[in-house]
């Protein structure tokens, strides 16, 4: 049996300009994550001692006190609330959604209610919007499970970090980072700041497999986190991380922390030098590059023209390269385009350059 491709039916593979984005499949695996996931599909193994010795070697390798794999970040966020809600108890696991008699709510700041807190309040919890630092103190109470603090919002919080974990703290509520997109840098930052418990996403920056998470922190809360999650039957059980994707993660770890990172970054810079001196010729074009935010942290190569002098939108750029053969996405910016060099891969730096001085090269 011939094995089916994106091709065989219909699917157009693309150029990743953009980053990390779920919607367009994240990473690339590496090439040790399909061996270590290719390896592991031979064997059947308990996954309660699967999960176990994986969480005492991710432990080690990122220098924090557990590690748990789950089925991607989203995932994380459920299983920790739950932990945070429920513990270990069977019968409350058994019990959610259903949090009554439960600490019930979830504690976050301004600016940090986004889409991806419906994993949050999957599990039946009440979010408590808390402005500063006198409003967290008064609404931690007896019912307060979990603060969850999103790391790309860290340089817009009202409530820095350290003095959330030491409020937090203080009344014995953990505290939850949301870090999907970011490096996972060892040490840890937000463990070192305080943090109990953060997430990353498996399929990211760290090129392992799509469908898993990167969590550390403490091991009994990530140790309930797991007993909320699959293979147990609670709320959890849908997001199965099987051992493919476990040991798939482990590998990406095991490389993360043998990767060299500034060659990457230089790597990167020259790809969208390329790119940039591609099109840099052209009449009212100008590029710069701008360094990442906390989230996808790769530098942006901007093209931007005057459309006086080059009569195309921004947005039928974007479209004609990705209606291309072979399709490129990238995302617009104010007059112009950018290009992310994160997830390209060898080579297609000149594949970009040359259709996009094309596109724009039309309209000289």
């Amino acid at each position: 049996m011939a094995i089916p491709t994106y091709g065989s039916i219909g699917v157009r593979p693309l150029i990743n300009c953009r980053g990390t984005y779920t919607i367009i499949s994240g990473s690339l695996m590496l090439p040790e994550v399909r061996e270590a996931m290719m390896e592991a599909a031979k064997a059947y193994v308990h996954l309660d001692e699967l999960m176990d010795a994986v969480g005492a070697r991710i432990a080690e390798l990122m220098q924090c006190e557990w590690g748990l794999v789950t089925n991607g970040c989203a995932a994380a966020l459920t299983q920790v609330t739950s932990a945070c809600v429920a513990g270990d108890d069977p019968d409350k696991i058994k019990q959610l959604p259903d949090t009554r008699g439960m600490k019930d709510r979830v504690l976050y700041q301004p600016g940090h209610l986004h889409i991806y807190t419906h994993a949050i309040r999957a599990v039946g919890v009440e979010m408590v919007e808390v402005e500063d630092h006198d409003a967290l103190s008064l609404a931690i109470d007896d019912r307060t499970a979990m603060f969850a603090f999103f790391g790309d919002q860290t340089d817009h919080s009202d409530i820095p970090l350290e003095d959330v974990v030491a409020i937090c703290h203080r009344k014995g509520v953990p505290v939850f980072v949301d870090a999907a997109a970011e490096r996972p840098d060892v040490p840890n930052a937000y463990l070192q700041a305080g943090a109990d418990v953060v997430a990353y996403s498996g399929g990211k920056c760290l090129r392992g497999p799509q469908s898993s998470g990167l969590v550390l922190g403490r091991k009994d809360i990530l140790q309930a986190a797991f007993i909320n999650g699959a293979p147990h039957h609670s709320l959890g059980r849908a997001m199965k991380a099987g051992k493919e994707e476990v040991m798939g993660l482990l590998a990406a770890v095991e490389k993360w922390v043998q990767r060299d990172h500034d060659a990457e970054w230089t790597e990167w810079e020259q790809w969208l030098q390329v790119i940039g001196s591609a099109v840099a010729d052209l009449p009212s074009v100008t590029t710069r590059v701008r360094d990442p935010g906390r989230s996808n942290v790769a530098p942006i190569l901007e093209v931007h023209w005057d459309r006086t002098v080059l009569s195309i939108a921004p947005e039928e750029v974007q479209q004609q390269l990705s209606d291309g053969d072979p399709r490129i996405e990238m995302f617009t910016h104010d007059n112009g385009v950018e290009v992310m060099s994160y997830m390209m891969e060898v080579g297609e730096d000149v594949i970009v350059a040359r259709r996009l001085r094309e596109v724009l090269k039309e309209l000289e």
